[in-house]
């Protein structure tokens, strides 16, 4: 069955058409196209399509991932992109393009349905642990924000459930990160686990190591931060140059996440696997693989012997939630 889906964002726009068959997903055409230079989804998408020569094609399903809400309308479903002034109608899509089934779906949806379209190099394994069939999954995963989802087995494949779950109360758990919750508690009264784990907490954790004085801030690190992106930068310091202060920041964040990880574990019982997504774990594979994550994550009292036997895994694949908007357009 040939599907068209799309990964839908603030900087790109990424669209594909794939062939897919029993939970395998084979892309034909993809491309990426800029999102802030376009005015609405639609263009891009009928420029795709005609590039492609699909344009009035049989096309009957189509599944867009896209970066922010999705609410249920009477007429299907409504999606506001976070950073674009777009609002997606998958009723005024499907009339448009001329594809009978369109679903919109949050972009976490769309990783959580892309694991089953991935095949076991997608993964990096960081706790083998005991995984029970058909038992619930979650997904976790930083980036800009922290994402969370819930899967649960459903007849013959999971269903998604995202969450706002990154955005609970942080909850430290030794005298640093007590120290680093009332710093951040001056800054934004409340403070979740997104203020922390995700880009903009690596920088937040850096800062308030550095004015701790915890130790010496060098200044190539922090040339390089004024210079790209701060977040980046720090990690590549920490991990290529052992940089002290980098490296002291990363192992917090690290630390803070793998905690996380493992509250969200317990919470959902997620014996059929827990999977790290997002753009910053492949990135910091190398010191997840050290152990730090872990200790973290099964650091649970007397459930450390539950957590420790749940699989956990890292999703290496850029593409999950491409494809998984792909097969979520097959099961329409």
């Amino acid at each position: 069955m040939r599907v068209l889906a799309g990964d839908i964002g603030g900087t790109n726009t990424r669209l594909i058409l794939a062939d897919c068959t029993d939970n395998v997903c084979i892309p034909v055409v993809e491309r990426v196209y800029p999102s802030a230079a376009h005015a609405d989804l639609v263009p891009i998408v009928l420029g795709f399509l005609e590039s492609t020569g699909e344009a009035g094609s049989a096309l009957e399903r189509a599944c867009f991932a896209v970066a922010g809400p999705v609410q249920e309308d009477p007429a299907g479903q409504v999606a506001r992109i976070t950073n674009l002034p777009w609002e997606l109608h998958s009723a005024r899509l499907a009339a448009v393009l001329g594809i009978p089934r369109v679903r919109l779906i949050n972009d976490f949806q769309g990783v959580g349905y892309g694991i089953d379209a991935l095949s076991s190099a997608d993964f990096e394994e960081l706790q083998t642990g005991r995984e029970i069939p058909h038992a619930p999954r979650v997904v976790i995963g930083a980036g800009t924000g922290l994402g969370q989802a819930i899967l649960i087995w459903q007849t013959d494949h999971y269903e998604v459930y995202p969450t706002e779950g990154g955005h609970v109360d942080f909850a430290p758990t030794d005298e640093r990160q007590i120290a680093l919750l009332r710093e951040m508690m001056r800054e934004f009264g409340r403070v979740s686990y997104e203020r922390v784990v995700s880009g903009p907490g690596l920088i937040r954790i850096y800062s308030f190591l550095r004015d701790q004085g915890e130790t010496t801030e060098s200044p190539e690190l922090r040339e390089a931060m004024h210079q790209g992106d701060p977040a980046a930068a720090i990690s590549a310091f920490a991990l290529t140059r052992n940089d002290p202060l980098a490296s002291m920041a990363l192992d917090l964040f690290i630390q803070v996440y793998g905690a996380q990880a493992g509250n969200l574990a317990l919470t959902c019982l997620a014996r059929g696997g827990v999977y790290i997504a997002g753009g910053i774990a492949p990135r910091i594979i190398e010191r997840l693989r050290s152990g730090a994550f872990l200790q973290a994550f099964n650091d649970k009292g007397r459930m450390a012997p539950l957590t420790a036997e749940m699989p956990v895994r890292v999703i290496l694949n850029p593409k999950v939630g491409l494809l998984g908007a792909a097969l979520a357009a097959t099961r329409l």
